[in-house]
């Protein structure tokens, strides 16, 4: 890499470090090319993007950014996830991958999400919250249930009406 692509490859990571809302810092040793197909395929799924970076790169590129603060993460060979969508996706899938025991697994140093530094344990943690499309869907639940239940108060007594006017008429036709 001669220096005209190291320059634009600091200004390019640069520019993503600024854009994205959530960075994980992972080391990949051991990953095969079929791990990596496989993780690069997933995280394209949850619309975030995987980056091998060499380290003194990355560092350059996050200066001046919030990214500068994981500056200490970029060791040995590294890969940057980030994304600008939903960060319970990225997290779930990265922790797909830091967690199984069949391969070797990529082992997480940590991340930034919205500015905010992150432990391994804490992306583990955002991997076990719902997602954005489930929480969509709960909040339309609860707008279309609050209508729901109001309309049915308001025809309750209705309801209740036209069964003791019925209940009546029947105990007048036995009667009568």
């Amino acid at each position: 890499m001669n220096r005209t692509e190291k320059v634009e490859s600091v200004d390019e990571l640069h520019q993503k470090f600024q854009t994205m809302t959530l960075f994980v810092v992972a080391d990949y040793q051991g990953f095969t090319v079929d791990q990596f197909t496989r993780l690069r395929v997933d995280l394209r799924a949850a619309n975030s993007e995987l980056h091998v970076v060499k380290n003194r790169l990355a560092r350059k590129a996050a200066e001046r950014t919030a990214v500068e603060v994981l500056g200490d993460s970029f060791r040995g060979p590294t890969v940057i996830a980030m994304t600008a969508a939903d960060p319970v996706a990225v997290a779930k899938v990265l922790t797909k991958y830091a967690t199984k025991k069949d391969e070797k697994p990529l082992k997480l140093r940590g991340g930034l999400l919205a500015g905010t530094k992150l432990a391994p344990q804490d992306v583990e943690a955002l991997a076990t919250l719902p997602g954005l499309p489930e929480l969509r869907a709960k909040l339309v639940g609860l707008l279309v249930a609050a209508p729901r239940k109001f309309l049915g108060v308001l025809q309750a007594p209705g309801r209740d009406m036209v069964g003791v006017l019925h209940a009546r008429g029947q105990a007048l036709g036995e009667g009568g």
